[in-house]
């Protein structure tokens, strides 16, 4: 049975009866920093370049004074997946290296405000590294894991670097396109990645079909998306769907399945509910909280998203 942990992984103290929520704090990054955030906005350092970037979860007032807020690039928009334009006020090349965990990748200026990856998924890729690693080292054959959403890869480079044979797909062409790019800067090239570009919901539920399984799924659903084919994409009417198919996919033995949405009135608590009745009583633990980005020198914290987590029985992990 799936069990749900009551307390955060950090040490806390609670009134009996309540439960605290786990924070996930990407603070293992040496080529990204979150330097301020206030006023709808936040500043970021992204290997040697600052940007200025929307946010509507910065609703504080900014620590550092107008002056400090000295950036190479801000994002003129909305906090959303609408598209804007890059102000410039130097020049910022069109792709920068950068790397975390060892593994090297593109960052990039995109029409959608983002920079080629989500600094704060790095709690979930040391998550499903170290999942996939003690799966690997302790004999057993190399997990297959799939990438729903997958973006530009970075996630798909972790595990494939830690052992595993991954399944990447996106519904861009384009992203697609990235992510190979960030597999050759990588050095990945010989490692056992499937580069996809199909509709998740509709390419699940053929997986269904032909018998195959997996064991970790990462899902990273967009709140609204279309797929190659036109496919509309709305995350409220369609995760409930997904969650469940992809439940359906996992292998007896799996490891992981663990699912980030961003920028919906949803609640951690909802997201998890879905994910337990999705999984249907099979044995685990489900975790589930926000993440978050911390801030350089003050430590204030930036929710940037909920998550919710579910990682198969010890036994089950070798």
């Amino acid at each position: 049975m799936v069990k749900k942990p009551h307390a955060s992984s950090e040490t806390a103290i609670a009134p009996a009866g309540t439960r605290l929520a786990p924070v996930l704090l990407a603070d293992d990054w040496t080529d990204y920093a979150l330097l301020d955030s206030g006023d709808g906005h936040k500043l970021e350092r992204l290997g040697p370049y600052v940007f200025m970037r929307p946010d509507s979860q910065a609703l504080w007032p900014r620590r550092l004074h107008d002056k400090e807020w000295v950036y190479d690039a801000a994002f003129s928009g909305q906090d959303s997946e609408e598209l804007g334009r890059w102000r410039f006020v130097r020049r910022v090349p069109e792709t920068w290296p950068v790397s975390w965990g060892g593994i090297r990748f593109h960052a990039r200026c995109t029409p959608f405000r983002h920079l080629g990856l989500f600094p704060e998924q790095s709690v979930h890729w040391r998550w499903c590294r170290d999942l996939i690693g003690q799966r690997v080292t302790g004999g057993g054959t190399a997990p297959k894991i799939l990438n729903l959403f997958g973006y530009t890869g970075v996630a798909s480079l972790v595990c494939a670097a830690a052992g595993a044979q991954v399944t990447h797909v996106d519904a861009s062409k384009k992203a697609v396109g990235f992510a190979r790019e960030n597999q050759a800067l990588a050095g990945l090239d010989d490692r056992p990645i499937r580069w996809i570009v199909d509709d998740a919901l509709k390419f699940v539920e053929r997986e269904i079909r032909r018998g195959n399984r997996y064991h970790g799924i990462i899902l990273d659903p967009p709140k609204h998306g279309r797929g190659p084919n036109g496919e509309i994409w709305k995350l409220e009417e369609g995760l409930d769907r997904l969650l469940t198919a992809c439940a359906e996919l996992l292998e007896d033995d799996a490891l992981f399945l663990v699912a980030t949405v961003y920028a919906v009135r949803l609640s951690f608590l909802a997201l998890e509910n879905g994910l337990a009745a999705a999984l249907d009583q099979r044995p685990g633990q489900i975790e589930a909280g926000e993440m978050a980005l911390v801030e350089q020198n003050s430590g204030r914290l930036l929710p940037t998203a909920i998550f919710a987590r579910w990682s198969g029985p010890p036994s089950r992990q070798k």
